[in-house]
């Protein structure tokens, strides 16, 4: 199979999981208790005026009329508008995306790069004090709740230190001023940004390190690796060229899958930090049952993660001829 025809194969099979996703969020979202028109009407309001609105917004017609009109619309791009602010729901994502993504990018490149880096290097010095220590406190960020360790970093960098900000993604006073250049408003998001992102950088480094550790110790075991030494190869050349790249392949496929989980952390982290991206717009939307909102949120999440699972599979031809399609 060429590598073409693994790409359209692995789309088609994108393709349908995503279908299930969608099934799966439109139902979920209807059997939440509550009324998501509740906060729309006003209980002085006539039954007919009531009907209205339900009907404005489709929730009038049987589950299986909404659920085969869900489906096509989105089939179609449309998502609906959202129930909470009466707006197109691809016109608030629009929004958010970009957000969410100057969050979470960075912090997983970084988490994954100081994990990746940290775990050759203890892997290579085994039995070290070194690599006892980066253990446990791999082990103690690997067990730790985001959510508590985002309060901890607020409460030491901004309460006690004063270094970064609380929470937000500018200052109002900066952005309002039309005098301030574009420079300063570009720096101001970045020094919002960097609280967010060393919080996740910090709680996600953990399970990469810990599998790069065990992954290299493998490696190192295997015969071109001692073929490699009787050449008379640097040690360095040995661990960066040979052992490391080999080692790579089941981080891709974590990096890949941990995506997922990045998601659950990031909603924790934007919630905490106030960054105003999609896991924040998700909560929002869940406690307004804003069902168009959080089903579209889901929906722009779960594509990231499964593009993010064939780019690796593409990857590990690169990283290790030996795979075939």
């Amino acid at each position: 199979m060429s590598l073409a025809t693994y790409i359209i194969k692995r789309t088609i099979q994108i393709a349908i999981t995503l279908f299930v996703v969608i099934t799966i969020l439109f139902f979920l979202f209807r059997v939440m208790p509550g009324d998501p028109t509740a906060f729309l009407l006003d209980p002085k309001m006539s039954p007919e005026a009531k009907e209205i609105i339900r009907k404005q917004f489709g929730l009038d017609k049987p589950l299986y009329v909404q659920y085969v009109l869900y489906v096509r619309n989105v089939l179609k791009g449309d998502f609906g508008t959202s129930f909470y602010y009466g707006v197109p729901v691809f016109e608030r994502i629009k929004e958010l995306l970009p957000n969410t993504l100057l969050l979470w990018v960075p912090a997983i490149l970084l988490s994954y790069f100081i994990g990746i880096n940290v775990g050759r290097r203890i892997a290579w010095k085994r039995g070290s004090k070194e690599e006892y220590i980066m253990i446990v406190l791999g082990l103690f960020f690997l067990g730790m709740p985001i959510f508590w360790f985002g309060m901890i970093m607020i409460w030491l960098f901004y309460h006690e230190l004063g270094i970064f900000p609380a929470g937000g993604m500018m200052t109002p006073e900066l952005w309002l001023d039309p005098s301030t250049p574009l420079w300063k408003k570009a720096a101001d998001i970045v020094y919002h940004l960097l609280l967010p992102i060393i919080t996740l950088s910090i709680g996600g480094f953990a399970g990469s390190m810990l599998l790069m550790r065990n992954s290299m110790l493998d490696t190192l075991r295997e015969d071109y690796i001692t073929t490699a030494r009787a050449k008379g190869l640097k040690e360095s050349v040995i661990r960066d060229k040979h052992a490391a790249r080999n080692a790579m392949l089941p981080i891709v496929t974590a990096m890949s899958i941990s995506l997922a989980f990045s998601a659950g952390g990031g909603v924790l982290t934007e919630t905490i930090f106030s960054w105003p991206g999609l896991g924040r717009e998700i909560v929002q939307a869940v406690l307004n049952y804003d069902y168009p909102l959080a089903q579209a949120a889901f929906f722009y999440i779960s594509v990231i993660v499964l593009f993010a699972n064939l780019v690796a599979d593409v990857l590990y031809a690169y990283l290790d001829p030996r795979i075939k399609y």
